[in-house]
């Protein structure tokens, strides 16, 4: 697949199905990640990828700590900033009215609003979950490392004809996260990530998100 076609067809799925992904590919995938851009060549990112009942484990023990926290705990890090501004504000509330579209549930239907939302922590019934995480001494530069390694990730599953769901919702459990995998205090769980085959005839991984046109972003000059 080139590269122009990966980058257009990656796209946030949410609903997979069961197909199991060989424990090759996800090496695979990982490994060629891995020649992300890394400033200095510190390549600060760190990767637990869970397959099969390691899998179904951690989104057991989750699901059983939501009966005490059904939204999971306190995040490390501030997802989103807070009070924000446009037109990021209106860009994050269109995607959210557009994907609830999809699923056929109401604006006012909050309880079915919310059930989705658990959908985060189960994968969206991907094979694979990965988890990554950085060290806490880390700082902006190695961040944005860590989210090229990402988007190295999500590239090379569409060559292998697979599809990805980055899950920034998984920073609520990282406690449990941390105990299950045993990852040490030293690292920040960053997100989680479903890997695996899409559910074509799901309605909502039709939703494709809209960006915004090359004038809106970039300033490009060629004459002083």
């Amino acid at each position: 697949m080139h590269v122009a076609e990966a980058i257009a067809s990656r796209k946030s799925i949410r609903a997979f199905k069961p197909d199991p992904v060989p424990r090759v590919v996800v090496e695979d995938i990982l490994t060629r990640a891995a020649r992300a851009p890394s400033g200095g060549n510190l390549q600060p990112w760190r990767v637990y990828a869970l397959l099969g009942a390691a899998r179904d484990e951690l989104v057991r023990r989750v699901t059983e700590a939501r009966r005490q926290h059904p939204m999971g705990e306190s995040p490390e890090y501030l997802v989103y900033p807070p009070n924000l501004a446009e037109p990021w504000r209106t860009r994050r509330f269109r995607i959210g009215e557009a994907m609830y579209e999809a699923l056929g549930i109401p604006r006012g239907d909050m309880s079915a609003r919310l059930a989705h939302i658990t959908r985060n922590w189960q994968f969206f019934d991907a094979p694979v979950g990965l988890m990554f995480t950085i060290d806490r001494c880390m700082q902006q530069g190695q961040w944005a490392d860590l989210g090229m390694f990402l988007q190295n990730v999500m590239l090379l599953a569409r060559a292998h004809g697979l599809h990805t769901c980055a899950i920034e919702a998984w920073a609520m459990w990282h406690r449990q996260v941390r105990e299950y995998l045993s990852i040490p205090d030293s690292e920040m769980l960053f997100c989680g990530m479903a890997l695996g085959h899409a559910d074509e005839a799901a309605p909502v991984n039709a939703l494709v998100s809209e960006r915004a046109p090359l004038e809106e972003f970039a300033v490009i000059r060629e004459s002083l």
